[in-house]
C-alpha cells in the first residue's frame, strides 16, 4: 500500500524507508520511470561526473561557472549534510520541501499500477530529472551515486563526461581493484562524447583510455592536456594558475586543500571543452564561477572558538588527502579528531593516515544502521597504534554518540588545538546539526 503523503517530513521518511530495498545496480528501473515521466532527462543538456573522490567539488564548480554564464543550471549531488533538499538545486537554490512532496506524490501515482519498486537513489534521481525538466533548466550537472555503468543517473546523454580521482571504495559492488572500479566509472563515457579525467593510477587510466578509444571519445587528461599550478593556500581558499586551451592567471577558489587544484582544473577544462562546442562561457564567468562556489563539508571551518573543521572524508584516498591538507594548513596545531565511519567502508585504511596527524582520537557512532560501532573502531585504532610507527595518536577514546564525542573534544581543546570531525558525511552532518542547533537529524545521507 502506497502511503498518502501529507507533508515534507512524511515524504522524506517514505523516501528513506526505500533504503530497505538496498542498492540495486542496473538501469531498467530508471529507464522505466523516465519513460513514464516523458523522458525528462532528454530535455536539458548535461555534464555527467563519476569518480571516487572530488565529484562534489568538481560538479559544484562546473555548475557555478555555467550559472555565471547566464544559464539556468540544475545540480544533482549526494550525499547531503542536513536536508534532502541539498541534493537538488537550480542556480544554487535548493528544491523546496513542497516541491519534493508534490514530485514524490506524482511519481508514486504514475508507478502505482506498475511493478516498479524504486530504490532510494532511483527515486531521488527521478525527482531530480523531472524537476529539472519541469523547471526548464538549460543544463544539469549530474553526479553519480556510485560507480557509473549501472548507476541510476546513467540514462543521460551528456555533452561531456568527467571522471575524478579513483580509489578503492564500494568494493562489494564495484570490484576489489582499481582496474575494476575504473571500468565501472568509465561506464559513463558515451559514444563520441569528450571525457575529462584527473590523473589516475596506470591501471585506472588504462581502463578509461581503452573505453574512450572504443567509444571514439576524445580524452582530456590532467597534467597531460591541461594542468593547474598552486600559487597559495590557506584554510579557506586556494589560488592557482591554469594552462589548457589558454592560460588563466591567479584563479581563486573558496575551498581549501591541495587536492582541490585538480578538481578546479577539471572544472575549467570541462568548460573549455564546452566552449569548443560553441557554448558561450566568458573568461570572466569562468573566473567568477570558481570564486562563487558554495560547498559544505569539505575542510569547512564551522567554529573559531574552539576551531572546528568538518570534512566528509570516508575512504582511504580521501583520508590521505585530508591528512596532507591538515598537516599543511595547521602546521603548529595539535589535532583532536572526532571520527565515525560506516561499517561497510575500509575502516583501517581510513583511520591509518588520519591517526598520523591526530594526537587525540575520539571514536564515535553517528545515527543510522550502517555506522560501525565505537568498539569496532576502537579495536582497529588500537591495532594501528601498536603496529604503526608513524601513528601520532597518544589518546584513543570511544563515545556512544556524536554529541558525546563533541563534548569530549571540546573539553580537550586548548588554544593550540583544532578539532577535526570526519569519517563520513553522516558524522559531519550530525555534528553540524548539533553545532548549529538546527532541526531534527535526517536518518539517511548517503
Amino acid at each position: 500500500m502506497i502511503p498518502n503523503l501529507r507533508d515534507y517530513n512524511e515524504t522524506v521518511n517514505y523516501l528513506y524507508n526505500l533504503r530497505s530495498l538496498g542498492i540495486k545496480l542496473g538501469l531498467s528501473n530508471t529507464k522505466k520511470v523516465m519513460g513514464l515521466l516523458g523522458e525528462p532527462q532528454n530535455l536539458f543538456r548535461s555534464v555527467h561526473i563519476a569518480g571516487t573522490n572530488g565529484k562534489g567539488s568538481t560538479a559544484s564548480a562546473i555548475a557555478s561557472i555555467l550559472t555565471e554564464s547566464g544559464f539556468r543550471v540544475g545540480l544533482y549531488t549526494s550525499p547531503h549534510l542536513l536536508s534532502f533538499t541539498e541534493r537538488i538545486k537550480i542556480n544554487n537554490h535548493q528544491i523546496t520541501e513542497d516541491k519534493v512532496l508534490s514530485l514524490t506524490s506524482h511519481i508514486q501515482d504514475i508507478t502505482a499500477s506498475t511493478d516498479l519498486q524504486l530504490t532510494f537513489f532511483e527515486f531521488a534521481t527521478a525527482i531530480a530529472f523531472h524537476y529539472f525538466a519541469s523547471e526548464k533548466v538549460d543544463w544539469a550537472v549530474v553526479e553519480t551515486g556510485m560507480g557509473g555503468r549501472f548507476d541510476a543517473t546513467n540514462v543521460i546523454l551528456p555533452d561531456v563526461s568527467v571522471i575524478t580521482s579513483i580509489s578503492l571504495d564500494h568494493s562489494e559492488f564495484l570490484g576489489s581493484s582499481i582496474s575494476d572500479i575504473a571500468f565501472e566509472k568509465a561506464g559513463i563515457i558515451k559514444l563520441a562524447t569528450p571525457v575529462v579525467t584527473s590523473a589516475q593510477t596506470p591501471e585506472g587510466m588504462k581502463q578509461i583510455s581503452d573505453i574512450a578509444e572504443i567509444r571514439n571519445s576524445e580524452l582530456h587528461i590532467y597534467d597531460r592536456d591541461f594542468k593547474g599550478t598552486l600559487l597559495s593556500m590557506d584554510d579557506k581558499h586556494i589560488a592557482f594558475d591554469y594552462i589548457g586551451d589558454k592560460e588563466f592567471r591567479n584563479l581563486s577558489l573558496p575551498l581549501s586543500g591541495r587536492h582541490q587544484l585538480c578538481n578546479a582544473s577539471m572544472a575549467v577544462r570541462t568548460c573549455e571543452v564546452l566552449r569548443r562546442e560553441g557554448v558561450p562561457i566568458s573568461d570572466t564567468s569562468l573566473r567568477n564561477g570558481l570564486l562563487n562556489i558554495a560547498l559544505e563539508g569539505r575542510l569547512e571551518r564551522v567554529s573559531e572558538n574552539p576551531v572546528i573543521i568538518l570534512d566528509g572524508a570516508h575512504n582511504p584516498g580521501a583520508a590521505v588527502s585530508l591528512a596532507g591538507s591538515i598537516k599543511e594548513l595547521f602546521t603548529n596545531k595539535r589535532v583532536i579528531m572526532v571520527i565515525g565511519v560506516m561499517s561497510d567502508k575500509d575502516i583501517e585504511g581510513t583511520l591509518k593516515p588520519l591517526m598520523q596527524i591526530a594526537e587525540t582520537v575520539v571514536l564515535t557512532k553517528p545515527k543510522g544502521e550502517r555506522a560501525a560501532s565505537p568498539q569496532k573502531l576502537y579495536d582497529t585504532a588500537l591495532k594501528i597504534q601498536k603496529r604503526n610507527e608513524d601513528c601520532r595518536a597518544s589518546s584513543i577514546v570511544k563515545t556512544d554518540s556524536v554529541a558525546d564525542a563533541l563534548t569530549h573534544a571540546k573539553k580537550e581543546w586548548r588554544e593550540e588545538n583544532i578539532i577535526l570531525v570526519t569519517g563520513s558525511f553522516y558524522t559531519t552532518g550530525e555534528a553540524k546539526e548539533i553545532l548549529s542547533h538546527t532541526g531534527v537529524l535526517s536518518d539517511l545521507r548517503e
